[in-house]
């Protein structure tokens, strides 16, 4: 995996209640040894930075590499703006600090089903909140959703308010989870990992997901497949293939012109965005050792898709998603050597996005489903297809986000999770 440092917690088979903030009728039904977490990288970061620092990039754009007027990096990363980040990479950015801020947070290590789970767990100080789980996808991470923290589970929330336990798992193979065990590991593989993460071992008996991209796979696979634990679910993507705009229009559904933009940004996604989609799904080794220990390739690999999947007023307003915060999400695929594993998700779930049939596709779980799009996301689903695939009570549309909303809208992203409250039963 990585070198880290991690302390034993010496029996953690949870009469650990404190540590957890579950209450005392939320006892594990096996036992697990859960180990606090500290993230200690920095001897890998001179390494990193010689590497950046002494990579050659050329003097000049190529004539043919232009820009699109809807998905302005349509022919990938600018190399002006390539070469901004490797200079501020070098000059202007912090590991120690952000590995500091990182290590403020309630880390935890586990093994489950002999992968080594990684997450985050944050307590509410209110008796009745909601325990959640926040899955990410790619190329995020775990780190995708600290900036919820707060927002969700606030240290001096009252009984009145709609607060919430919040774990935050980074998937196998990203970050500091272990890589999947074997080939034929997929979604519902890691959505039964999760699953036992909130039942057995942090002991909650019903929990709420929220998922984003391979995250929005697992969450709903976990409410698919656990229909007495997964009491709520909260999403922005679906597994699903979107429909095109062809088959909305066959079904007289009416966009607004929001709507209208974010079917565009899907129709620009399937014909000049998902070449990585196709590399990773079929040859998922040579993209990951070609970029294995190259942190300016994978800058420019991940790099773009954080800047062409967001707002483009990303870093103004309510979005927090700015060139630091992209040089933090690379830095952590290259540090924790993680990168070949985390592309390998795309192979490993041939069938994921695919699906175009939603005739039979409802989940078996009549727990309520939440949905919010944001505009500038990369794919799209009308209200009418969402509810064909759950109990649909909430449908929203955020004119300020992206594919990254815990990055490009943490509040309208909190506001929108906190609405399982209204439909929650204790």
């Amino acid at each position: 995996m990585c070198s880290n440092m991690a302390t034993p917690l010496l029996s953690l088979l949870l009469s650990g209640l404190a540590l957890f903030g579950k209450p005392a009728n939320a006892a594990p039904k096996h036992q697990f040894q859960v180990e606090p977490f500290e993230i200690n990288l920095s001897d890998r970061v001179p390494r990193m930075l010689d590497l950046i620092r002494n990579t050659k990039l050329p003097s000049a754009e190529l004539v043919a590499a232009v820009d699109s007027t809807n998905q302005s990096l349509s022919t990938g990363i600018p190399l002006q703006t390539l070469k901004d980040l490797q200079e501020e990479w070098v000059n202007g950015f912090d590991w120690d600090k952000e590995q500091a801020s990182i290590n403020k947070l309630n880390n935890f290590i586990v093994n489950i089903e002999g992968i080594d789970v990684h997450f985050v767990h944050e307590v509410s100080g209110n008796s009745n909140a909601i325990p959640i789980i926040l899955l990410h996808g790619w190329p995020g991470s775990f780190l995708e959703f600290t900036p919820l923290i707060d927002l969700l589970a606030p240290k001096n929330a009252t009984a009145a308010n709609t607060t919430f336990d919040v774990v935050i798992p980074s998937l196998p193979g990203y970050g500091f989870s272990s890589p999947t065990p074997s080939k034929d590991w997929d979604a519902h593989d890691t959505a039964r990992v999760f699953n036992t993460l909130m039942t057995q071992v942090l002991g909650y008996e019903r929990y709420a997901v929220h998922g984003t991209d391979w995250g929005s796979d697992v969450g709903y696979s976990m409410y698919d497949q656990f229909n007495t634990t997964v009491r709520a679910t909260h999403l922005i993507f679906l597994p699903f293939g979107p429909p095109t705009p062809a088959e909305i229009a066959s079904r007289n559904i009416t966009l607004s012109p929001g709507e209208v933009v974010t079917e565009k940004r899907g129709v620009d996604w399937e014909t000049l965005g998902n070449g990585y989609f196709i590399e990773q799904a079929t040859k998922p080794n040579t993209i990951g050792l070609s970029l294995y220990d190259n942190p300016v390739g994978q800058l420019a690999w991940i790099g773009e898709k954080f800047m062409g999947w967001s707002d483009p007023r990303q870093g103004t307003g309510p979005s927090i998603l700015t060139h630091n915060e992209i040089l933090l999400g690379v830095s952590l695929y290259y540090l924790t050597e993680s990168f070949v594993s985390s592309v390998y998700i795309y192979n490993q779930n041939p069938t994921g996005f695919v699906q175009t049939d939603y005739s039979d596709a409802k989940a078996h779980n009549d727990a309520p489903l939440l949905f919010t799009t944001f505009k500038y996301n990369i794919a799209f689903w009308p209200k009418e297809y969402v509810a064909a695939v759950g109990n649909l009570v909430s449908y929203k549309f955020r004119d300020f986000g992206g594919h990254f909303p815990g990055l490009d809208n943490p509040t309208g992203l909190a506001e929108d999770i906190r609405d399982i409250g209204k439909y929650w039963v204790y």
